[in-house]
């Protein structure tokens, strides 16, 4: 490998808020902020979902509300519904 071309490869600690849970993965990111885990500082990234909350890996079924947009549809097309004669 050729000198000075590659990002710098260290272990961070991202930590994904929704499930509240830690992981030390291995990236080239360079965040600001510093957290202690497990007795070692490492860089420190948080993640609004990752696989520990998201529905699909957690096999949770969650419903979008949808009323505003049904309302909405209704309301804009309910002229064509009823065609008086």
């Amino acid at each position: 490998m050729r000198a000075n071309i590659h990002p710098d490869y260290q272990t961070v600690l991202f930590h994904d808020t929704n499930a509240d849970a830690y992981f030390l993965i291995g990236s080239t990111l360079k965040p600001q902020q510093t957290k202690e885990y497990q007795g070692q500082v490492y860089p420190y990234m948080v993640l609004d979902i990752s696989s520990a909350s998201h529905p699909f890996y957690t096999g949770e079924i969650r419903q979008a509300s949808n009323e505003g947009r049904v309302a909405n549809f209704n309301r804009k097309f309910a002229r064509f519904s009823k065609k008086k004669a």
